[in-house]
């Protein structure tokens, strides 16, 4: 009998031979970025602001919010991309910023455009971090995503793959820097079952990954009860800056609000439909309201609605 543990054995051998045989399909360098443009927005903190698309081959999967913090000791980063030659930038420029070593690789979540930069960074020897769910979330999804991700940049992926967790954050943590102190946050299933957040306690940044986007339409791949109940938390959080996943926040707690009527304006027209016995296609066609406002809204929303369908249909 194949217990679960076994085959959880077997799913963890099956991801590291796939990332070994990515990271040994290429001996050149990674594809070039473009541009890989560096803000410097508090002291010790350091942003790079990924395009608002989806991943292509002419982005090279640049499109989420990356950065790292830097403290005397050491510097953690936090999120790597898309592919390899993401990371491989993200790890330019922190060379070109300060020598102190790489310690430590945060991951917001499990989404590919936030993880797949990783192995840019597996000399370093850091400790690659995330919540206590997102070994469990890359195992199950990430075969997946690797081949998508093959398929469709080509060669533009190469070296990219997947790096598990080797410390895995149940609530919170304190990373100490030297003389930066990072607090990582395990947050209940929201945008995903697995987002962190990080707070850098010296200049008051806060990392939200993928709770907060701002421009890009939201996402909802955990729970859009849990994404909401998230939220009115996140907005009592305190902050001088706030990194979303996407897009750019220009006030705190005010960047949040736009986000924040989606998803409840996706709740309430979701239940609608179904105390009104409509079909899911039915509820497809009927709840399309936002078009204007958000960028990528044709590529996602209709995603939002069939999970929300899914989550709230039991509930009437």
């Amino acid at each position: 009998m194949v217990t679960r543990h076994t085959y959880r054995r077997w799913i963890a051998v099956l991801l590291a031979g796939i990332t070994l045989a990515w990271s040994l399909v290429a001996t050149a360098a990674p594809p070039e970025m473009p541009e890989f443009a560096l803000e410097n927005p508090a002291p010790g903190v350091y942003v790079h602001y990924g395009q608002q698309a989806e991943m292509s081959r002419a982005n090279l999967g640049d499109i989420a919010n990356l950065g790292f913090v830097v403290g005397a000791r050491c510097v953690a980063v936090i999120d790597t991309g898309g592919t390899f030659a993401v990371g491989h930038a993200l790890r330019e420029a922190i060379r070109r910023v300060t020598a102190v070593p790489i310690c430590y690789v945060i991951n917001t979540h499990g989404h590919p455009d936030h993880v797949f930069g990783n192995p840019a960074f597996a000399e370093d020897r850091p400790e690659f971090i995330g919540h206590a769910r997102l070994t469990d979330a890359l195992q199950r999804r990430g075969p997946n995503y690797l081949n998508a991700l093959k398929r469709d940049l080509g060669d533009a992926a190469e070296q990219s793959g997947l790096v598990l967790p080797t410390h895995a954050v149940v609530e919170n943590e304190e990373l100490d820097l030297g003389g930066t102190i990072l607090n990582l946050r395990a947050w209940k299933t929201a945008h995903t079952d697995s987002d962190l957040t990080v707070f850098d306690q010296a200049s008051r940044t806060l990392w939200l990954g993928d709770l907060l986007f701002v421009g890009h339409v939201p996402v909802v791949d955990g729970n859009l009860r849990g994404f909401l109940a998230a939220l009115e938390e996140v907005k009592t959080l305190r902050a001088n800056l706030v990194i979303p996943g996407h897009g750019r926040a220009r006030a705190w707690p005010e960047a949040m609000a736009a986000e924040e009527r989606y998803l409840r304006r996706l709740l309430d027209d979701v239940r609608a439909a179904i105390k009104a016995k409509r079909t899911l296609a039915e509820t497809l066609a009927s709840v399309d309201k936002g078009r204007e406002q958000w960028l990528l809204f044709d590529q996602f929303h209709k995603r939002n609605v069939t999970a929300a369908y899914a989550e709230l249909e039991w509930d009437e």
